[in-house]
């Protein structure tokens, strides 16, 4: 059973294309358009996702601290770029974040909170940075919450996923398969990385 759901999810992962368009705020509004920005790309779910399905591996206060932490400083590299602070490596470095937070999922790396909330902090910064760089002609506050409200609920999502397995599979296996979801981002990851 294991190996047909991870055909199908290898399947499936093989037909998606990132999507590059993004809604209008003039025409969908500022928070719509903030809301939305993280799911059109689908770097940034699976990085986000990762995130929770990692904070559920680690446990304890690691389920909030480090989703939290992801969130707010992702907020400070949104603020960097408003401000015009540069940041290199950009895209690349959501690309690695990608891989990386992939792979730690996938190696079911057992660290303390503050490590996770360092690591998934460091690359927040460049997701937000990115948000920032997007920000085009939407209202900075309103696009903001959208797309800090758009990447909580991506990383409850990956939480949800991580604690979730536990209902469909014993406890051995839902490590197993959460680990499996790792390395299925880290492989996602590596698959963008060499698309562009």
């Amino acid at each position: 059973m294991l190996n047909r759901l991870l055909l199908g999810a290898l399947a499936l992962l093989a037909l998606t294309v990132p999507a590059f368009a993004h809604l209008d705020p003039n025409e969908h509004g500022s928070f719509l358009a903030g809301l939305s920005h993280p799911l059109f790309g689908l770097d940034h779910i699976l990085a986000m996702v990762a995130v929770g399905l990692w904070a559920a591996l680690i446990g304890g206060r690691a389920i909030w601290a480090v989703p939290l932490a992801f969130v707010l400083t992702m907020i400070a590299g949104f603020g960097l770029a408003l401000i015009g602070a540069p940041l290199p490596f950009v895209e690349p470095a959501i690309l690695a974040s990608v891989v990386v937070l992939g792979l730690v999922v996938a190696l079911a790396m057992p660290v303390p909170v503050w490590a996770g909330v360092t690591l998934a902090g460091f690359f927040a910064v460049f997701h937000g940075h990115a948000h920032g760089g997007e920000l085009g002609s939407a209202e900075l506050a309103s696009f903001g919450a959208g797309f800090a409200i758009s990447t909580a609920v991506l990383h409850a999502a990956g939480v949800g996923l991580g604690l979730g397995v536990g209902g469909l599979f014993a406890n051995r296996a839902k490590r197993a398969m959460t680990r499996s979801l790792g390395a299925l981002t880290a492989l996602a990851g590596v698959w963008l990385a060499l698309g562009n």
